[in-house]
């Protein structure tokens, strides 16, 4: 694959989208071309919108239920030629139906090691368990909660003072780093799903 149509899907602050906007938006042929928020709020429309990039809010409140929304936002990313939807701190579940839209094209990222803590507040619940590491996992999204195929991981140490905040800066520093490097791998075409296994996901050596 040479280059990448990517969205974002932010419902916070987006300082995993700034990321990626620093470190791949407009290098290799990789173009983030949507940014699309449950929360007209978000920070991260606005970091979109400073960039250039196209907006659109698709609040609960304005659809009959989470399939209309869904299907909305799907039609949405669809008409701008998305081929990679990228969840960075999005506070919502996808439906089956937009999973099915973009199979194996769908890429979230976690504050933890999964299968370890999968859910809300992963980094609370490393902490609650006594663990003395925890880490980032990039990974495709399937129809299950933080169950899909892993793409990358790195280690993260809990620091012996267990102080919260301090675990979440570093947590957040690898995501800055893990995230646009599964993007740029994806847009290198590197990254395939096993036929043999569909939980392993392989990654091609970098051509020389």
């Amino acid at each position: 694959m040479s280059g990448l149509r990517v969205a974002v899907l932010a419902s916070g602050t987006g300082t995993n989208l700034q990321a990626i906007l620093d470190t791949v938006h407009g290098r290799d042929g990789i173009e983030v071309v949507a940014v699309g928020s449950d929360k007209p709020t978000a920070r991260a429309l606005a970091r979109a919108r400073d960039a250039g990039v196209e907006t659109a809010v698709f609040r609960a409140a304005d659809y009959p239920d989470r399939a209309a929304r869904d299907e909305a936002m799907a039609d949405w990313l669809a008409e701008r030629g998305v081929e990679l939807v990228v969840l960075a701190g999005y506070m919502q579940l996808l439906t089956p139906g937009f999973i099915r839209r973009f199979p194996n094209r769908i890429i979230n990222v976690h504050p933890a090691l999964l299968p370890s803590f999968p859910g809300l507040d992963a980094i609370g619940q490393a902490l609650a368990h006594g663990v003395r590491v925890t880490g980032v996992t990039v990974h495709f999204v399937d129809e299950g909660v933080d169950t899909g195929p892993i793409i990358l991981q790195r280690a993260v140490p809990v620091p012996d003072s267990r102080d919260r905040a301090e675990l979440e800066e570093a947590i957040h520093a690898v995501e800055h780093e893990l995230l646009p490097e599964a993007v740029r791998l994806i847009a290198a075409g590197r990254v395939t799903i096993d036929p043999a296994n569909p939980r392993l996901v392989l990654i091609a050596p970098a051509a020389k």
